[in-house]
């Protein structure tokens, strides 16, 4: 009898519970950004002289890219010099007059007091006097107002030269030789610095905990096959996105042979440190039916059925956020007839 009752204890195939590792490899998808990148417009108006530039030349912080002619501008800059010149001959003009008044009032004030002169005249020298250094303040204002109208035209003239703000590459023109340009308004070129490519992924909320600066990342194009772009978080958001609950995570990746170019397809790699303990168990483990999904772990040669959420899917393999602890045995493909509380036997221990 003995004999028979330990045949009707059924086999099972179990597996070890792992405990998940400390750093998290999270792979998804992402684009590639200029680190620096520019439209640039026109910022006076007139026409192109010369363009010294085109479409995939690389340039310098400073290099000039194009030269606007505006011939009235300069017109108005020697109109504005004659103006300025005026206005200076008549502060010598005011400041003549009031040492005038000055000198004037100075003397008649000495004969109005001995009554040689009436007390009329003294009034109108000595108001004379005011109303002539009033008009020295009129005409020096006048000059700074007109110093500062030729600046602003001077100014104006030095965006005739469109000079590169940064070094990169240009990626689009938009003018040619003798094409009309008006300020602020016609875009001219497209510059972009590509020595370093910004990465930009969305990191889910569930694989977001974690993430920060410093953390390593891997850049794979699947047009460059064999070749892997190491790089590291460098910013995140912070704030997560609510319509789509990821992380704006961003990479700086150096690219000194512009391998990479700005707006492919790529995928990411993360190596996010875990933040909160999870185990790995295979996926023969789960059972789901009615009461959800849980797993069948042996204790002592009893069958207990535990409750267990996934947290990531890896195939053949799922990691769980809680239900187990690593070192545990689960069954592997449970039989339907396998209940809570059965007596089985192990028959094989393999690896999860």
């Amino acid at each position: 009898m003995a004999e028979q009752a330990r045949t009707n204890i059924p086999e099972v195939r179990v597996a070890t519970v792992k405990p998940g590792g400390a750093i998290m490899k999270v792979s998804l998808p992402a684009t590639t950004t200029a680190f620096e990148a520019a439209n640039i417009f026109a910022r006076t108006s007139g026409y192109i002289e010369k363009r010294h530039v085109d479409i995939g030349d690389r340039v310098k912080k400073g290099d000039l890219l194009a030269e606007i002619t505006a011939p009235e501008l300069d017109q108005q800059i020697a109109q504005a010099q004659a103006t300025l010149a005026q206005d200076q001959a008549a502060l010598q003009q005011a400041q003549a007059s009031r040492e005038l008044a000055e000198v004037t009032n100075s003397r008649d004030s000495n004969l109005v007091k001995q009554g040689w002169l009436t007390a009329q005249q003294g009034d109108n020298d000595r108001l004379t006097l005011r109303a002539q250094q009033g008009a020295v303040g009129v005409a020096q204002s006048n000059i700074t107002a007109q110093e500062a109208q030729i600046r602003v035209l001077q100014q104006e003239k030095s965006y005739q030269r469109v000079v590169a703000p940064f070094d990169g590459v240009v990626t689009q023109r938009n003018v040619d030789n003798g094409s009309l340009v008006s300020a602020g308004s016609t875009f001219m070129f497209t510059l972009m610095h590509s020595d370093v490519i910004r990465t930009q992924v969305f990191v889910p909320q569930d694989e977001a905990f974690g993430v920060g600066p410093g953390v390593d990342a891997d850049i794979r194009v699947p047009e460059i096959p064999g070749r892997t772009f190491a790089g590291k978080v460098t910013r995140i958001a912070t704030a997560l996105q609510p319509g789509s609950r990821t992380l704006l995570t961003e990479i700086d990746v150096p690219n000194p042979d512009g391998l990479l170019s700005p707006g492919i397809y790529c995928t990411v790699e993360l190596s996010i440190p875990r933040r909160t303990a999870s185990t790995t168990i295979p996926s023969d483990a789960l059972v789901f039916d009615q009461s959800g999904l849980h797993v069948a772990v042996v204790r002592n040669g009893t069958v207990h059925f535990q409750q267990v959420s996934i947290s990531r899917d890896f195939g053949t393999t799922v990691e769980v956020r809680d239900g187990v602890q690593p070192g545990d045995q689960v069954v592997l493909n449970p039989a339907v007839n396998l209940a809570e509380g059965c007596k089985v036997t192990v028959r094989k221990t393999e690896t999860g």
